[in-house]
């Protein structure tokens, strides 16, 4: 029983799950040979010695003749106990094996079937959803027309706006999107903030040039809207941002400084912050650097994140703007 429990796991937790499922089938093989050697011999060490002792106890009820009968080499007497250990090990552990794949073969493909079912429900959810973008890009256009003749900031703000939607809303269904997309968005978006503010906004912005870089969408701005909604928003004279986005080595180093009122500090993140946290995380696991500052006048955000180069050979500087 013993060599049978040892096959029969091995091969259930070890050779199946590590070796077969994820298709290394010549380790898997090897590591199955190596197992069935181990449990003969597993079986020939116990047969030679515990069950051979038990056996010997009895050596004197035994007759004459068997008891006077000459043992056999020490390595016929192993040969013999391993293939008797394997006659019944090996058909426990290939039964044993076997429900176990029939399992992990069940449960994959139930998972395919939810993955399936979740992927027609995703795409039906998404044909819905169509409608509500057109609605509001013509709803958005109609309100154009109309502003264009009363409020010329009004006109453009709802340009921007609309430019701003079609990017989240087209661009940002995809894993990585290029860098200059995302930069030119946090660009509308500066600018559309600024309007409100007339010349009331201290801001300055640095944004690298065409780059070559592909990055996860929508993952600075949360920072960004942050510095107006909990710093330049709430400051009642003098609001100032500061934006700084190089790009080097393929490397993106971005440090946002923005004003808040003295002795407001922040110490529950909101929804936004914590999301990019999680993206960060799960995206850029180990290939980022996030540290973030609330001290008493100023909110200090800095990133270090490495980015995927679609062509290593070009390198671009940075340049200064301000809107």
């Amino acid at each position: 029983m013993i060599p049978s429990l040892f096959l029969a796991y091995t091969l259930m937790y070890i050779v199946i799950p590590k070796l077969v499922l994820p298709g290394k089938y010549v380790f898997a093989i090897l590591g199955a040979m190596v197992i069935v050697f181990l449990t003969a011999a597993l079986s020939a060490g116990l047969s030679m010695t515990i069950i051979d002792f038990l056996r010997h106890l009895n050596a004197d009820k035994l007759s004459p003749l068997v008891a006077s009968e000459p043992h056999p080499a020490f390595y016929i007497q192993f040969g013999v106990a391993m293939l008797a250990g394997l006659r019944g090990s090996i058909t426990v552990g290939g039964v044993a094996a076997a429900i176990k794949l029939m399992k992990c073969f069940s449960e994959r493909q139930q998972a395919a079937l939810v993955l399936e079912k979740e992927k027609a429900n995703a795409e039906l959810q998404m044909l819905k959803a169509q409608l509500h973008p057109h609605f509001l890009f013509n709803t958005l256009n109609n309100i154009y027309s109309f502003t264009q003749n009363v409020s010329v900031k009004a006109s453009a703000m709802i340009m921007e706006l609309s430019q701003l939607l079609r990017y989240i809303l087209y661009e940002c269904n995809k894993p990585l999107v290029p860098l200059d997309k995302e930069l030119k968005m946090i660009n509308d978006y500066l600018a559309l903030e600024t309007i409100r503010y007339d010349d009331g906004l201290d801001i300055s912005v640095q944004l690298p040039k065409a780059t070559n870089h592909m990055i996860a969408p929508l993952l600075l701005l949360p920072f960004i809207e942050n510095a107006f909604k909990h710093g330049a928003s709430q400051m009642a004279e003098a609001p100032w941002i500061s934006l700084a986005i190089t790009v080097m080595d393929d490397k993106l180093e971005m440090k946002l400084i923005n004003g808040k009122p003295i002795g407001n500090l922040n110490n529950n993140e909101g929804i936004g912050i914590v999301n990019v946290r999680k993206r960060l995380e799960i995206l850029y696991s180990d290939r980022h650097v996030l540290t973030i500052h609330d001290v008493e006048e100023m909110y200090i955000v800095n990133l270090s994140l490495e980015l995927i180069n679609m062509n290593p050979e070009l390198t671009k500087p940075s340049v200064r703007w301000s809107p």
